[in-house]
């Protein structure tokens, strides 16, 4: 064999030898997976990191109404993050209550089968426009949580009896100011009958009425 052919054949070896580390460093890449979310579970948002279930709105036992307030990752510290999450759940939870309220009325006029459809929306939008930051003193944060963007997370509740004097405060003060639209809604009743036509509503909807 000459040295032009032990050239040629050295060449081809290697040129091989180059292919083939192409080919298999081709072959061997790896591709980030993507996970896939358990659509039974809580994640933070846009992430596969998995979050406590209050944050995704599952209910809290022994707390009627809560609600979830947050706040964007700042440079101001953890206690101005929460105290802020917590002024957002603040809000959020009055949200809720006027939800809980509106459900309250209509329920009660589907199980006693008193007013008219219009009246009993009106009954329930002067009810709801009387839950105010005021009338939820009792709301307070019982839980925080950060998320991998730094978001804090704030669980905002009120407990059975603090939710059901706020509804009550409401109804008593929606019917002092609208008394043709309750008296349409439910009757010509005498005061102490109307006191127990709110605790039945209230009951029925928070389990707790006020002492």
């Amino acid at each position: 064999m000459n040295k032009k052919v032990i050239s040629q054949l050295g060449a081809a070896l290697i040129l091989t030898g180059v292919v083939a580390c192409s080919s298999s460093s081709e072959t061997t890449k790896i591709e980030p997976v993507k996970l896939e979310q358990d659509p039974n579970l809580c994640y933070f948002d846009d992430t596969e990191v998995r979050a406590p279930d209050w944050i995704c709105g599952t209910p809290v036992e022994g707390y009627p109404v809560a609600a979830v307030g947050s706040f964007r990752d700042t440079k101001a510290g953890t206690s101005f993050a929460r105290n802020q999450a917590t002024m957002d759940g603040r809000v959020q939870l009055a949200t809720e209550m006027k939800a809980k309220v509106g459900a309250m009325v209509k329920n009660h006029a589907e199980t006693t089968g008193v007013g008219d459809q219009e009246t009993v929306d009106a009954v329930a939008s002067v009810t709801q426009r009387q839950i105010t930051a005021e009338i939820l003193f009792g709301a307070k944060a019982i839980n925080y949580r950060k998320g991998p963007d730094g978001t804090t997370y704030a669980l905002v509740v009120m407990d059975p009896q603090q939710a059901a004097v706020a509804a009550k405060q409401a109804l008593q003060t929606s019917y002092k100011n609208q008394q043709a639209q309750w008296q349409r809604f439910l009757g010509e009743k005498a005061q102490n009958e109307l006191e127990a036509e709110m605790d039945k509503m209230i009951n029925s909807e928070f389990g707790a009425m006020p002492q």
